[in-house]
């Protein structure tokens, strides 16, 4: 049973889901008139995890989970510390929260993937 959770686990991660970004309605204090509000998702520990992010090609203005199942005070440690991380850092390689690797994982190729799916080139974040 373990094993087969775990081979669920490994194919589950490969697969993620996108969906359409537009024109931020609310462009917010410090955004940029270019920057985008889009959603993405991956799979975490314990289902998928959503994201929003508000992004332009050069600066990642905002990272918020909306959507996720990880479980209390392991999971979702990484829920609350790495949007701000990745935002703060803007960069996508920031430190997976120890404990919390799987769901790190995931909220990162969240954002990367509502990043592409805005057309914003993720290259430039990942440094």
């Amino acid at each position: 049973m373990r094993k087969a959770k775990y081979l669920l686990l490994i194919a589950a991660i490969g697969v993620f889901s996108m969906t359409a970004c537009g024109k931020s309605a609310d462009k917010g204090a410090d955004a940029s008139a270019e920057a985008k509000t889009c959603t993405g998702e991956a799979q975490g520990m314990d289902g998928a995890v959503k994201v929003e992010v508000k992004a332009d090609a050069n600066k990642i203005y905002s990272v918020t989970v909306t959507e996720q199942n990880e479980t209390e005070g392991v999971g979702t440690k990484a829920v609350d510390e790495l949007p701000g991380a990745i935002v703060e850092k803007q960069s996508l390689n920031v430190d997976a929260v120890s404990g919390a690797t799987v769901t790190s994982e995931a909220i990162k190729e969240a954002v990367k993937n509502a990043l592409e799916s805005a057309g914003i080139d993720t290259a430039a974040f990942e440094k």
